[in-house]
C-alpha cells in the first residue's frame, strides 16, 4: 500500500505529536523523527510515485545502459487508486487475475529504524500506523487483502499488548523487521528467551509472522566504510548494496534458530518477504556446519527447524527451482512486489523469468503454499496435494 500523510500521525498522542513531522526540504517532502531528517524513501507522501516495475531492468540485472535507478524509472505518476484503498485494490486484483494478496505498508521500512533510540516513541508510532491501517484498509478486506499490522519487540509487554490490539480486530498476518530491537536494557535479539512470553502468544494464537525487508539495521556499520548520503535507496552506492546483501534476514533467521525460539515454539510460522534467497544456501551450510562444531547448542537438527518453520517468498528475479530445493516444496511462495518500483509491473510478468514448473508445483507456489502459511485449507481438489509431489517426468509443464 502507499499510506496518506496522516497515516503516521492521525492516530498519534498527543505527547509524541511534534516528534513525527512532514518537513520541506526545497522541492521535496521529507519525514522528520524526533528532529532528524530520513530520506530513506524519496517521497513519503506517495502523491508522485514510480511506475510500477519502473526498475525491472535493474534488478534483472539487464541495466546495460548502466542507468540510476532514478534515472530509469522516468516521470513519476501519480500513485495508482489501488494502491490508496481496498475498493479500487479488488478492481486491480481481479483484471491482474489475483485471487488474493498480502497487503503490506511501506512506510514501515523506516518507521523502526528512524524511532529506534526512543523505544516508547517506536510503539506508539506503530500502533498508530496500525489503528490508520484498520481504519483506511481494515486487516482482512472481504478476505481477500490481507494487510499486515507491524509488532515492534522492543517492550515485550508493548509487543503483547499490540499484538492482543490486532487479534481482537481481525488480523491474519503480521510485520515484524528483520532486525535486533532496542528497548530499556539496549539492543538485543527479539529471538532470545526474554521474549518468549509475546512468541507465546503469537503461537497460541496461530498467528503466521512476516519478515519484511525494511531499512537496513546495518546503517551504523556501513557508514564507517562511506558517507551516509549514499544510504538514499534511490542512490545507494555499489558498495552499500554489496555490504548490506541480504544480512538482516539472515541474522534474524539464524537468531530464531540459534537463539532457540522456533524450538520453544515449534509451531510458529516465519516467512521472509521481499529478501529474496540467495541468502539460503550460505545460512544452510553455516548452520550445518555449526551444528557439528556444537552439537550441545542444538536440540533439534537446526535444518530440520528451518525447513518445518520458514517460509520464502523469493525475488521474481531468482529460480524458484532452487528455494524449493533447499526450503521445501511447501515452503515457497509467489510474490510481485505490486506496486513498488523494484517489482513486476504485472503480477503474471513473473513467467518471463520463471523456470518451467509442472502443474502441481505451479498450484503449490502460486497459491496454496500461501495458504499454508496462513493456516487455511489448499484449493488444489486433487488428494495427492497434501503430499510431497512425486518428480515430473510425463506431467505436462506450463
Amino acid at each position: 500500500m502507499y499510506e496518506t500523510a496522516d497515516a503516521l500521525t492521525k492516530y498519534l498522542p498527543e505527547p509524541y505529536r511534534q516528534a513525527v513531522r512532514y518537513v520541506q526540504i526545497g522541492r521535496h517532502t521529507r519525514i522528520a523523527i524526533n528532529g532528524r531528517i530520513t530520506d530513506f524513501i524519496p517521497n513519503p507522501t506517495f502523491e508522485r510515485v514510480a511506475a510500477p516495475g519502473a526498475h525491472e531492468k535493474f534488478f534483472a540485472g539487464e541495466n546495460t545502459e548502466g542507468l540510476t535507478l532514478r534515472q530509469m524509472q522516468g516521470k513519476a505518476i501519480q500513485a495508482p487508486a489501488a494502491t490508496r484503498n481496498p475498493q479500487d485494490r479488488i478492481i486491480e486484483l481481479d483484471r491482474q487475475g489475483v485471487r488474493e494478496t498480502f497487503n503490506y505498508p511501506t512506510l514501515a521500512s523506516l518507521v523502526e529504524h528512524s524511532t529506534a533510540e526512543d523505544p516508547e516513541l517506536t510503539l506508539a508510532v506503530v500502533h498508530a500506523l496500525n489503528r490508520w491501517m484498520l481504519e483506511h484498509w481494515t486487516y482482512a478486506y472481504q478476505d481477500r487483502i490481507f494487510s499486515t499490522p507491524i509488532i515492534n519487540c522492543a517492550e515485550v509487554d508493548g509487543a503483547r499488548r499490540e499484538l492482543e490490539y490486532i487479534l481482537d480486530h481481525g488480523a491474519q498476518v503480521a510485520l515484524i523487521k528483520p532486525a535486533p530491537v532496542k528497548g530499556l536494557r539496549g539492543w538485543r535479539s527479539p529471538a532470545l528467551p526474554e521474549f518468549d512470553p509475546f512468541w507465546r502468544d503469537v503461537q497460541d494464537a496461530g498467528l503466521p509472522i512476516v519478515l519484511h525487508a525494511s531499512q537496513p539495521p546495518l546503517d551504523e556499520y556501513v557508514n564507517r566504510w562511506e558517507p551516509p548520503a549514499t544510504a538514499n535507496f534511490m542512490a545507494m552506492s555499489s558498495f552499500r548494496w554489496l555490504a548490506l546483501g541480504h544480512r538482516e534476514i539472515s541474522d534474524m533467521i539464524g537468531s530464531l534458530i540459534c537463539h532457540g525460539t522456533l524450538t520453544r515454539f515449534p509451531q510458529l510460522r516465519i516467512a521472509s518477504v521481499e529478501n529474496g534467497s540467495s541468502w539460503i544456501r550460505p545460512l544452510l551450510h553455516d548452520l550445518a556446519e555449526l551444528n557439528k562444531k556444537m552439537p550441545q547448542n542444538f536440540p533439534e537438527d537446526p535444518l530440520a527447524v528451518f525447513r518445518r518453520n520458514i517460509w520464502v517468498s523469493p525475488f521474481w528475479e531468482g529460480s524458484v527451482a532452487d528455494v524449493v530445493e533447499t526450503v521445501g516444496w511447501d515452503r515457497v511462495m509467489f510474490g510481485s512486489d505490486y506496486p513498488h518500483p523494484e517489482g513486476l509491473p504485472e503480477p503474471s510478468g513473473y513467467w518471463k523469468y520463471a523456470e518451467g514448473m509442472d502443474t502441481r508445483r505451479t498450484r503449490d507456489f502460486l497459491g496454496d503454499n500461501a495458504r499454508r502459511f496462513l493456516g487455511r485449507p489448499i484449493e488444489n481438489p486433487d488428494p495427492a496435494a497434501h503430499y510431497p509431489p512425486i518428480p515430473a517426468t510425463a506431467e505436462s509443464h506450463t
